[in-house]
């Protein structure tokens, strides 16, 4: 028995050291195949297994007629999903999807031939799927111990990933070649093309050195300046520039050298006959040479220049019928009301030398709305021309349009129907609420008098957000913005009519109904509080005006905190005050004022007799001072000037023309505050009394 296991041992030592394979085929049920138990194997067969296992190369024996499979560790690998079905299998069965080419290899082998293959195509199915692959294929017969070929030995060596590579390789070498030979037709081409708009360009063509030398020019210099190419190429662009021009040309010389692209650069060259030509220039730079490609703009700049000269006539044509309708309607409108004032003054002053006093208050009263409908005039003017002085404060328009609703209802009577939309959510605006108010009216009236047998009244609030191309046809900033529209179902406007009716002194109403300020009035506050002002008409459909207000992040002030100081009391302690201004009556009343409340008055009539006061040691506790004085120091000069010499001094700016600019465009510090002439005594007094007061 022990002699038989050692027998047994010594038949299979053919497979010791074959790795995985060994003690597959070991365990193959090899009594099923046609080559029958391992112990009866020939001695070729066992020879040659022993040897293939012992080979890194992937290697297959196809062993008797029917090519029984047995193959190394290394072809295992390249079986794929088909090992280890693949062991022991006839290789028709075991590779059907090469089977004629398997039959081919077994009919030459086993007649003594050698195969070899290189780089050979087969589909296999290794991994249940077809698969395009490619091998270094080699046969040779295994000659048995009756001298004719027993079996083969199939050494395999797969080559896809090598053939896939060469054929990407290829694919790409012949796409360089042919890219290749592509651009060298598109340069061929280009060049060619070059050449001929060189030749035959009507425009100026240049080559540069950096240093403003021409090495190169095109025969349009010949056509454009009367200059051959042979009397530039060489020289320097001075030797051409027009005088007046050669400063700015160098430096636009010197930045092309450095890279930077010239777009639309206008200068001068003198023509050979000694007059100017306008050229526009673009040009790039490569290396060392600028490209430059001039185009001639001397008839547009002749045209441009005469058109400008024709709209410089028109403007200062136009200027002077404004001013004309201007100062017709000022002295028109203010000889009515001077008429009222002088005329009530001359009735007070008689009726005071009857000793008729008790009828003095009738014509009092009279001068009063006279002065008072004067100030609203100039206001009105100082608006359109948006020099007005401004109080602008958070304003929420929903509560301002609501509180004015009744009022606006009992202004356009009960023919029109009014209907107030009012968005949600509102956002705040930096606005004058009374400069609004008023606007607000005035665009209502003209709304009432669009619809004279009746009509419906909107007026609508929302939000508003403008795109960069929403905000230039607004021209207005990309931005959030409040928006409050004023709609009538009247007459509309023709678009003559819209485009003029932002124009002061325009009014399409019979003579003595308008005065044509009331819209320019409004334009001009919407454009000084950073909006705009839009008419949206069509005869017979109505007009919409839309006011645009920029958006503001503070809060709306409360009604306490957006109040005048309450009154406090009389001056009891002493305290001065310097009066500024040029206008002795001014002065006169300011002094007359602070004496009714105790003050005691200082005066100067101009910003250098006030800054001398204010060196002195006198006390000083306010300043009041206009905006506008002469000498060659304004009112807010004076007031820093003033606080550098007493710090925390506090200041009343007054003014009757709007110097925003001087006195800061409303951003005031801490202690200074505005009033606008005209104003009443009880005004400026209680404006005063709370200033002092205010701790």
């Amino acid at each position: 028995m022990g002699g038989e296991v050692t027998r047994m041992d010594l038949a299979e030592a053919f497979l010791a050291g074959g790795g995985e394979l060994s003690r597959l085929i070991l365990a193959h049920p090899w009594e099923a195949t046609s080559l029958g138990a391992i112990a009866g194997w020939s001695p070729s067969l066992r020879t040659t297994v022993g040897l293939i296992l012992r080979s890194p190369v992937p290697i297959v024996t196809l062993w008797g007629e029917d090519g029984i499979m047995i193959y190394n560790d290394a072809y295992s690998d390249f079986a794929g999903g088909r090992h280890p079905r693949l062991l022991g299998s006839k290789v028709r069965e075991g590779w059907p999807e090469v089977a004629d080419f398997n039959d081919n290899v077994m009919k030459v082998g086993l007649a003594g031939g050698t195969l070899s293959y290189q780089d050979q195509e087969l589909t296999l199915h290794r991994s249940g799927v077809p698969e395009q692959v490619w091998m270094n294929l080699d046969y040779s017969p295994v000659i048995g111990e009756s001298g004719r070929p027993e079996g083969i030995v199939a050494i395999v060596v797969e080559t896809t990933a090598k053939v896939q590579a060469e054929r990407r390789l290829r694919v790409t070498a012949e796409a360089l070649a042919r890219l290749n030979a592509e651009l060298e037709r598109r340069v061929e081409e280009r060049t060619a093309e070059r050449d001929r708009v060189w030749r035959n360009s009507r425009d100026l063509l240049a080559v540069l050195r950096a240093d403003g030398v021409f090495r190169n020019v095109n025969p349009a210099w010949t056509e454009i300046l009367g200059l051959a190419p042979a009397e530039v190429i060489g020289r320097s662009f001075h030797e051409f520039i027009w005088p007046e021009d050669a400063e700015a040309t160098q430096g636009a010389v010197d930045k092309a050298a450095t890279g930077h692209e010239l777009t639309g650069f206008e200068n001068r060259y003198r023509h050979k006959d000694g007059t100017p030509r306008w050229i526009s220039w673009h040009t790039s730079a490569e290396g060392e040479e600028i490209f430059a490609y001039g185009r001639d703009i001397t008839a547009e700049k002749e045209r441009a220049l005469a058109l400008n000269e024709a709209e410089d006539r028109l403007r200062q044509a136009q200027k002077m019928e404004a001013v004309g309708q201007l100062t017709g309607g000022i002295a028109h409108d203010f000889n009515n009301l001077l008429t009222g004032i002088v005329g009530s003054l001359q009735m007070i002053q008689a009726r005071i030398a009857q000793g008729r006093i008790g009828e003095l208050d009738r014509y009092i009263l009279a001068a009063r709305g006279a002065a008072d409908r004067a100030a609203a005039l100039t206001h009105r003017l100082l608006a359109f021309s948006r020099r007005q002085t401004l109080d602008p404060r958070p304003v929420r328009i929903n509560r301002l349009v609501t509180g004015m609703e009744d009022l606006i209802r009992r202004t356009v009577g009960p023919a029109i129907a009014l209907e107030v939309v009012a968005a949600g959510g509102l956002w705040t605006t930096l606005v004058d609420a009374n400069q609004l108010e008023n606007a607000l009216l005035n665009l209502c009236i003209n709304a009432r008098d669009a619809m004279p047998d009746g009509g419906q009244l909107t007026i609508e609030t929302a939000n508003r957000w403008f795109d960069v191309r929403t905000a230039r046809n607004h021209d207005l900033q990309p931005g959030q913005y409040v928006s409050l529209c004023v709609t009538d179902t009247g007459v509309g406007m023709t678009p003559e009519v819209v485009a003029r009716a932002f124009d002061p002194f325009f009014t399409t109403k019979p003579l003595g109904q308008g005065t044509g300020l009331g819209l320019s009035m409004i334009h001009g506050f919407a454009r000084q509080s950073g909006g705009q002002a839009r008419i949206y008409s069509e005869p017979g459909k109505g007009t919409m005006v839309c006011l645009y207000l920029p958006r503001h992040a503070g809060e709306e002030l409360t009604e306490g905190e957006a109040a005048e100081p309450v009154s406090a009391p009389r001056a009891e302690h002493g305290e001065t005050v310097l009066v500024v201004d040029d206008e002795p009556t001014v002065r006169m009343l300011v002094s007359e004022v602070l004496g009714e409340l105790g003050y005691a008055a200082i005066e100067a009539d101009d910003g250098a007799a006030g800054l001398q006061l204010l060196r002195s040691g006198r006390r000083i506790d306010l300043l009041v001072t206009d905006v506008g004085l002469p000498g060659g120091m304004n009112g807010r000069q004076l007031a820093d000037a003033a606080r550098e010499l007493r710090p925390g001094l506090k200041v009343l700016f007054i003014t009757g023309y709007a110097e925003n600019a001087a006195i800061g465009h409303g951003h005031l510090a801490p202690g200074m505050q505005v009033m606008t002439k005209p104003f009443s005594v009880e005004a400026i007094a209680t404006r005063i009394r709370a200033i002092i007061e205010e701790r």
